[in-house]
């Protein structure tokens, strides 16, 4: 946690990373309409950030940001995730724990409803910060319970860490050791739902991937995920036909390794051998097309 100079006083800050998956399968289907997944996760350099001004006023939420004040007053009302977080966090201290309000400010720093987790790290930075100044003291396994039952990508943020997510989202175990990679995120503008996405999946479920314990570059890293997928990339791709713009364009960058979406998209990821590579390819990308969000970097090992 950081702590910075303001006028009120002092802000405590907390990053909220941006999350990639580097493969996603869809392994099965519960009872219950949830589908199960595999997927290797790793998280980015970019990301939100969200910022808490202590006061004894109610707890509110103002949006801020590239993508928080294009928003309507609305999107920062209960029903946000960061204050779905506070207050799940709020219910678990109970009633006898000393809860300050105040104002929690979100920049909004990552496309909305874009596949690489914004809303999902929120709400997880959410929960580690007030975890920490309201001195609750929660503990991890509590509050990845909370995070659980608020998204099924929160209990992945909330550790921040690259990590292999099963089950619904819940299961996490140890990711390979991963080798100096960069990244470029590239999102075309368009939001895609996560839902239509799934309903527009065809074909049946992909077995879960078989991993080594570590890979020793970049190169063996894509070559390993080549011959893996994302479940849901081409379902994107017929809700939103930019996305194989995106994926072409990102594939044919110099030293690009590999090319896919993130999650339901419409975020999309290169892979390159190292973060300066990423970081061209990504300057000539934004210098390209305008109207595309870019990010070029390297993998981000925890908050």
């Amino acid at each position: 946690m950081t702590t910075v100079a303001s006028s009120g006083g002092v802000a405590f800050v907390e990053a909220a990373p941006a999350k990639i998956n580097l493969y996603l399968h869809v392994t099965g289907r519960r009872a219950d309409g949830y589908h199960c997944l595999d997927s290797l996760v790793v998280f980015a350099g970019a990301g939100d950030v969200l910022h808490y001004e202590p006061d004894d006023a109610p707890l509110t939420l103002k949006l801020a940001g590239r993508f928080g004040t294009v928003l309507d007053e609305a999107a920062a009302g209960p029903d946000n995730l960061v204050m779905k977080a506070a207050n799940a966090l709020r219910t678990l201290a109970g009633p006898q724990a000393t809860v300050r309000g105040g104002t929690l400010v979100l920049e909004k720093n990552l496309p909305v409803a874009s596949g690489i987790g914004g809303g999902s790290a929120d709400a997880a930075a959410a929960l580690r910060l007030l975890d920490r100044v309201w001195n609750i003291q929660a503990g991890q396994a509590n509050l990845l319970r909370l995070a659980e039952g608020l998204g099924a990508d929160v209990p992945v943020c909330l550790l921040s860490h690259s990590a292999r997510m099963e089950g619904i989202g819940e299961v996490l175990g140890a990711a390979p050791i991963l080798p100096e990679c960069g990244l470029v995120l590239v999102n075309c503008g368009q939001a895609v739902s996560t839902p239509a996405v799934f309903r527009a999946r065809e074909g049946g479920f992909v077995p879960r991937a078989e991993l080594p314990m570590h890979w020793d570059s970049a190169r063996e890293l894509a070559d390993t995920l080549q011959t893996l997928e994302n479940s849901l990339e081409a379902p994107a791709c017929v809700l939103c036909p930019t996305v194989e713009k995106v994926l072409s364009d990102l594939a044919t960058q110099p030293e690009c390794l590999m090319a896919r979406m993130s999650g339901s998209g419409a975020t999309c990821f290169g892979l390159f051998p190292s973060a300066h590579e990423a970081e061209q390819a990504a300057a000539r990308l934004a210098d390209a097309h305008e109207a595309w969000w870019v990010w070029g970097g390297a993998l981000r090992e925890g908050v």
